[in-house]
């Protein structure tokens, strides 16, 4: 049990806790009330705001909604005032621009151009807007004037600024590829920046806004005239040059190509410096074509419209390349007519050109890119021809050589080389300079299947073929003429001059090696021909030598006097050696051998030979006892 004093101190403490939770819990109640006081408030507060918010929003809408009419108002009024602007402006365009468009734009042409902008904006708005109205009429007047003045300046830009190039400064283009050390790259400059910017201005607005594409006709033809007049200008050069000092002039100095030989040519027989110049003229030529092609087609791509670009060049450059291609035709057609004479000499002009257009071929094709396939055959056609040509005249050539007729007065007297011999060597002499050009020529006409994918063995092959052909030709020929001679020994001398001259051609201008690719012993088997020729020539002394050899003298016994017959046959030995001896000498004397080494060589044999005999016969004599005998024959 709790003691009664503990207990009422629990109590105490119980009521004081009661106590303080009621006055707590009263506390709480007017809390209560006055919080609940306060939202009464608040509530009646914005009650009161809601209903003035209402208020002043029934006020506020409605002057919000007439402000913004009026802003609408405002804003259409200046659009329409800015429309209506405008719309008078175009009715302005007329009078404002008529002046300068009259005057024209030279001198100021971005000033034409923004005049000829605003008449272009007015026709189509009275197009669209007001189809029927007079002032359509005179803008679309002003535009087409001011077109055609557009044109006219395009026509004289060009006209005025485009200049021939020169001769010396073609030369130097052209030789400017070949320079061996490093030089500046000489550019044209056909129009200036300042005139060229404006053609480039005027171009584009005539295809974007004029619609005119009559300027590109203008264009090439203008500067197709140029460039026909350059290339003729270059020709004239060469032909005054020649003229008056015999070289053209230009300050660069060109290198030898690599097909260019590197010993000086023989002289062609039968050319002359004017046609020397003709060929080097025509060669220079082509070569100026391909270098003033590839500039205005440079010039052209800043001015034409892209899509027009390949179709104006190919009509720039006809005229140019038509008289280059009709040049050469006329050059094939000379030879044709040489051929028909025999005059090959002058079929040699065919092969400079014609190596220097094959030369000049991957060039031309890379030129003519993208012209009509008729422009592109041009110069693959005029090759054609001229490899036809010239595989003729190397045909007939050879044929000629083995047909050439024995005329008898045409026969050198002396034994000498026959013209014939001289011209032939002479010719093959021309081919080492055109080695692979004269092969391609001969390569073009083969109808085996190795030939159609020749290359340069079986170019030289052939053309090692062809020579070997002519000089079996030759010696055919010589063969023949030689009978012409009714003295063997002439006959012999005449054929080893003739031989000799070949061997010693063949073997100076190196076409010994080039014969020697299909025939390994064309110089033994010369030289064979040559000791049988001198043989020959030598037997001519028998009838001199054997008065007085051995075979032809009766025997005599040693110690025995002759007798008087024998004695007048001795004589008579004597006396046929020296008339013998002078007869041959006389005849022999006006024969000839131009080759001073076998001259001396078979003098030197002959004496050898006649000593030799002439010593023994006197040896015989002598032993018989006849010496004093002998001085009184002579004597």
């Amino acid at each position: 049990m709790i003691p009664p004093q503990e207990a009422s101190v629990r109590r105490r403490e119980i009521e004081d806790k009661l106590k303080q939770e009621e006055e707590t819990l009263s506390f709480i109640r007017d809390s209560l009330e006055k919080s609940d006081q306060l939202t009464k408030n608040m509530v009646s507060i914005l009650s009161s705001f809601e209903s003035r918010l209402m208020k002043l929003e029934n006020s506020i809408i409605p002057v919000h909604k007439q402000t913004e009419n009026l802003q609408r108002l405002q804003e259409n009024v200046e659009k329409t005032l800015s429309c209506l602007d405008h719309v008078i402006s175009y009715y302005h365009v007329a009078s404002d621009t008529e002046k300068i468009i009259r005057e024209g734009p030279t001198g100021r042409l971005e000033e034409y151009l923004g005049c000829m902008a605003k008449i272009q904006k007015a026709v189509e708005y009275f197009q669209d807007n007001n189809p029927d109205s007079p002032e359509l009429n005179r803008v679309k007047f002003l535009f087409e004037r001011g077109k055609e003045s557009l044109e006219s300046e395009f026509r004289s830009l060009m006209t005025r600024h485009s200049k021939v190039v020169s001769p010396v400064l073609i030369l130097d283009l052209i030789s400017g590829e070949d320079e061996m050390e490093a030089q500046d790259d000489i550019t044209l400059e056909h129009l200036s920046e300042s005139v060229l910017h404006d053609v480039i201005r005027i171009s584009r607005w005539l295809v974007e806004y004029g619609r005119n594409q009559d300027f590109m006709n203008v264009y090439y033809q203008i500067r197709s005239s140029q460039l026909d007049r350059s290339i003729k200008g270059l020709k004239e050069h060469f032909r005054k040059s020649t003229s008056s000092s015999g070289v053209p002039y230009s300050p660069a100095i060109p290198n030898k190509r690599k097909d260019t030989p590197t010993k000086k040519p023989v002289k062609r027989p039968g050319r002359d410096d004017m046609l020397d110049m003709e060929i080097d003229a025509y060669i220079h030529c082509v070569s100026a074509f391909v270098k003033l092609a590839q500039s205005e087609y440079q010039l052209l791509t800043d001015i034409i419209p892209e899509h027009h670009q390949k179709k104006t060049f190919d009509s720039l450059i006809q005229d140019a390349l038509d008289g280059l291609m009709m040049e050469g035709e006329n050059i094939v057609s000379v030879a044709r007519k040489a051929i028909i004479r025999h005059d090959y000499s002058a079929v040699l002009t065919v092969f400079p050109i014609l190596r220097h257009l094959k030369q000049t071929k991957p060039e031309f094709d890379q030129v003519l890119q993208g012209t009509a396939a008729s422009t592109k055959n041009k110069l693959p056609g005029l090759i054609t021809s001229m490899e036809t040509t010239g595989a003729k005249a190397l045909e007939d050539f050879a044929d000629n050589i083995k047909n050439d007729p024995d005329k008898e007065y045409n026969m050198p007297k002396d034994g000498t080389v026959h013209e014939l011999t001289s011209n032939a060597i002479l010719f093959l002499q021309q081919l080492l300079d055109f080695q692979e050009t004269a092969g391609a020529m001969l390569a073009s006409q083969e109808t085996s299947s190795s030939a159609t994918s020749y290359n340069s063995e079986f170019s030289k092959r052939l053309l090692s073929t062809y020579i070997c052909k002519v000089l079996g030709n030759l010696q055919l020929n010589l063969l023949s003429k030689s009978k012409v001679y009714e003295d063997p020994a002439l006959r012999a001398i005449f054929l080893h001059n003739n031989y000799n001259y070949i061997l010693k051609s063949l073997e100076k201008s190196e076409l010994i090696h080039l014969v020697a690719v299909t025939q390994k012993t064309a110089e033994r088997s010369y030289r064979e021909h040559i000791e049988q020729q001198i043989q020959t020539y030598q037997r001519s002394w028998l009838k001199v030598t054997d008065y007085i050899s051995e075979k032809n003298l009766p025997v005599f016994q040693p110690g025995v006097k002759l007798r008087d017959k024998e004695r007048q046959m001795i004589k008579e030995r004597f006396k046929g050696f020296n008339d013998g001896l002078e007869e041959l000498c006389k005849i022999q004397k006006a024969w000839a051998i131009p080759d001073t080494e076998q001259r001396d060589k078979i003098r030197q044999a002959q004496k050898t030979i006649v000593k030799e005999n002439y010593g023994a016969f006197l040896h015989r004599l002598k032993k018989l006892g006849l010496g004093l005998w002998l001085l009184d024959c002579f004597w």
